[in-house]
């Protein structure tokens, strides 16, 4: 049973310089910092609400994530679903015939850990996670995720993948080519790819602000380029390390 979404993946060229926005600026709680070897990255875990948002730097040429950032440049690269079994989870899957990266998990900054092939899910990278029964994802951050944005050529097609693998309720929204998932309190919207520059897979994050007034102060001293409205904004990539943020007063 899928819980939540556990956090969203964002390849960064450093660490060190992706903290001065999302820790300095948002001021995302640090949960957790380490080298994981057999991914060549050091990962860094941040809260943000319910969910997290885990930062990966590349350590050496090669791996996947080299491989990602070499060519996409920094920018979402997975989202990781939490679910009490992850070895049941798998094993329901690969009796289903999806095609998978990893067989068994093994362990990861987020716990023990497997991830799907894009194949599986319309070109998004899923990552499946058991948190240790320690996990502290619940430490107090002045910003939550909200909702992950995903471009697909037929959003039906692939809300319907979702639903197939995962069961995920769906949620009502205005009539058009759009779908949204629950995913725990957080959901997926599922738009045309024609919406979002011809993309398809994940394409944004949507946040909510406890105090949207004193992050927009923090913004102006940070210089963090944005399209500002009088409850939202909108965060050009350039100042938050490739990613497309949405970050709104307002549930």
């Amino acid at each position: 049973m899928i819980r939540r979404i556990h956090h969203a993946g964002i390849v960064v060229e450093r660490l060190a310089t992706a903290y001065e926005f999302y820790r300095n600026v948002l001021r995302l709680p640090l949960l957790r910092e380490a080298d994981i070897a057999d991914q060549g990255v050091r990962a860094a875990l941040l809260s943000a609400g319910d969910s997290e948002i885990e930062l990966l730097e590349p350590t050496r040429p090669g791996t996947g994530v080299a491989r990602f950032l070499e060519k996409r440049g920094e920018g979402l690269h997975h989202v990781c679903f939490d679910t009490s079994d992850v070895d049941g989870e798998l094993d329901d899957l690969a009796a289903r015939g999806i095609e998978l990266i990893d067989r068994e998990p093994r362990p990861g900054l987020a716990g023990r850990i497997a991830f799907l092939h894009p194949k599986a899910c319309d070109g998004v990278l899923v990552e499946l996670a058991t948190p240790p029964s320690t996990d502290d994802g619940d430490e107090q951050s002045p910003v939550r995720l909200k909702r992950l944005v995903i471009g697909a050529h037929n959003p039906a097609t692939t809300s319907a993948r979702f639903q197939e693998l995962f069961g995920f309720p769906e949620v009502a929204i205005n009539s058009g080519p759009r779908s949204m998932l629950a995913v725990g309190r957080g959901t997926l919207l599922i738009v045309p790819a024609d919406e979002v520059g011809g993309s398809q897979g994940m394409v944004a994050l949507s946040l909510v602000a406890d105090d949207f007034f004193d992050l927009m102060e923090r913004f102006d001293r940070a210089q963090v380029k944005a399209m500002r409205g009088s409850g939202e904004v909108t965060v050009e990539p350039e100042s938050s390390h490739g990613v497309h943020l949405h970050i709104s007063r307002y549930e």
